[in-house]
């Protein structure tokens, strides 16, 4: 994943006259976030749809982005996997309340590797890598103190030993199409700029849009 730095002082004014790379711009404005907000400035809404089309929306962390696109981690077995993988597409938001700025991101969704989802699963805490194993996602949960039990069971069975990562959890990459970047202007004449390319090998458009 790539290395992120201070941005420049013309995209902190939300000038995109010279911006023609968007996961450049991307990197920049995660970085001002990363100082300026008081939680979780990776916090993303992700958009699903289900078999009927009805959308559905929450709250995930950002775990990794490069020019491939957008990482995060799930139960397949949960609402929000069952629909990624049955629709194959996904659309994210990044919201900045403190720059007044905001990022959309659509296109389609792929698992990450093996690989990739095993080293991001060892890098979690322990309580974490149980609760993976304890938590049936989205399904009905007769009490807490059944949530509890499981995460007893599991802690039991796995003792002090390494605990592997389930066949039922791991990444998925948002794969962009499209990236809209938003900055708050007065009197609401924001600036909005709109990249979109036709697929992940093709090279990226650029235009304006009016606020």
């Amino acid at each position: 994943m790539t290395d992120l730095k201070h941005p420049p002082e013309e995209l902190t004014k939300g000038d995109f006259a010279e911006v023609t790379k968007p996961f450049d711009l991307f990197r920049e404005w995660l970085v001002d976030a990363e100082a300026s907000e008081p939680n979780d400035p990776n916090a993303l809404s992700l958009a699903t749809v289900d078999e009927t089309g009805m959308p559905n929306v929450r709250m995930v962390l950002l775990k990794g982005f490069d020019e491939r696109g957008f990482v995060f981690y799930t139960n397949f077995e949960s609402a929000k996997g069952r629909e990624l993988l049955f629709a194959g597409k996904a659309a994210m938001c990044f919201h900045w309340k403190s720059l007044r700025r905001q990022v959309r991101i659509r296109g389609p969704v792929e698992q990450v590797s093996k690989e990739e989802a095993d080293e991001y699963y060892r890098s979690r805490a322990r309580g974490s890598r149980i609760g993976a194993w304890a938590s049936k996602q989205s399904r009905p949960l007769e009490s807490r103190f059944a949530l509890e039990k499981e995460v007893a069971r599991y802690t039991a069975k796995f003792g002090i030993g390494d605990i592997p990562r389930p066949d039922h959890w791991s990444g998925m990459r948002l794969v962009p199409l499209t990236i809209e970047f938003w900055h708050d202007r007065p009197f609401r004449l924001h600036d909005r700029i709109l990249f979109t390319r036709e697929s992940a090998d093709r090279p990226w458009s650029k235009e304006r849009l009016y606020p």
